[in-house]
């Protein structure tokens, strides 16, 4: 059958996968019982005005990747059972309850957004610039740039293989498994059964785990160029042009998914590389979860 290339995106989540369209997303998840709950809804985006030129269009994805994120993964865990509701309340939560209501939820993913930022920023930015102004005496300015990118690169590897020890994250790795297959399942022109899906691979060139590298990589170019002896001057550029940086990421990731040159391939091969460590073989079960994802999807935005 011909193969084709879909727009559709996928996000692993607790026991389960979501699957976006255009202008919905499927999210699919085991509930205790053992029964797939498939919850639909519409794609709430930034993706408009100035958010839809280059470039700008990649720091609202960005935005968008965080937020509706952790909303979705929160949600998944609510129906897996894992959800806070289930727990025997402190006294703060309770008090929090009490104080905002049907909103703490939305309070909640807010601060877990604001405090993945700020987790985010310190490992991946401020340590590295820290790390790297240690070689100033020995390194020119421009190399500075280079150094610090080395030590993000190595930091962020170090993360992906801490927490790819947990046995909570193995099961969402497998579950990243499940989505990537499923993904080229369809893409090869099958149907979507668990034995069409069984046998694909589960690397795909638009994962965000490639998004994460290419920013790791792209911030290395665009520092090469950015350059200054003052510490803290060094520290404020960094931080203020991660947007700028995620939204040529996100270009390049369109372009790669969009493409077969050799250039691509190169550009791909780490992020591909990387993902032998944030994907696992999902069983069957995993991949019907992600099947019934796709389909949730296909069933409002049909793809010929």
């Amino acid at each position: 059958m011909a193969e084709k290339c879909t727009t559709i995106g996928g996000q692993a989540v607790i026991e389960g996968v979501m699957m976006r369209g255009k202008k919905i997303y499927a999210l699919a998840v085991r509930n205790p019982e053992g029964e797939i709950v498939i919850e639909k809804k519409p794609v709430i985006s930034m993706n408009k005005g100035l958010f839809k030129l280059p470039i700008f269009r990649g720091m609202a994805a960005f935005v968008d990747s965080l937020v509706n994120g952790t909303k979705i993964l929160m949600r998944s865990a609510e129906i897996a059972g894992e959800g806070w509701e289930d727990e025997e309340m402190s006294p703060f939560e309770q008090w929090l309850m009490n104080k905002f209501g049907d909103k703490i939820t939305d309070i909640l993913i807010y601060f877990s957004v604001f405090c993945s930022l700020v987790l985010g920023m310190t490992l991946f930015f401020v340590l590295p610039v820290a790390i790297g102004n240690l070689f100033k005496s020995f390194v020119p300015g421009w190399g500075l740039g280079v150094v610090e990118g080395l030590i993000r690169i190595a930091i962020f590897l170090t993360y992906m293989w801490l927490i790819s020890k947990m046995k909570e994250i193995q099961r969402v790795f497998q579950y990243h498994g499940a989505e990537h297959k499923t993904i080229a399942c369809f893409e090869s022109g099958k149907e979507l059964t668990v034995e069409n899906v069984r046998p694909c691979t589960r690397l795909h060139k638009r994962c965000g785990t490639s998004f994460l590298l290419f920013v790791m990589l792209i911030s290395m170019v665009v520092f090469f160029f950015v350059r200054t002896d003052v510490f803290i001057i060094r520290l404020i550029t960094r931080i203020c042009l991660v947007p700028f940086i995620a939204g040529i990421s996100y270009e390049v990731l369109r372009w790669a998914g969009r493409s077969e040159n050799i250039i691509v391939r190169v550009l791909s091969a780490p992020g591909l590389a990387l993902q032998k460590l944030t994907t696992a073989e999902p069983d069957d079960s995993q991949i019907e979860c992600a099947i019934a994802a796709m389909k949730g999807v296909l069933e409002d935005e049909p793809e010929e």
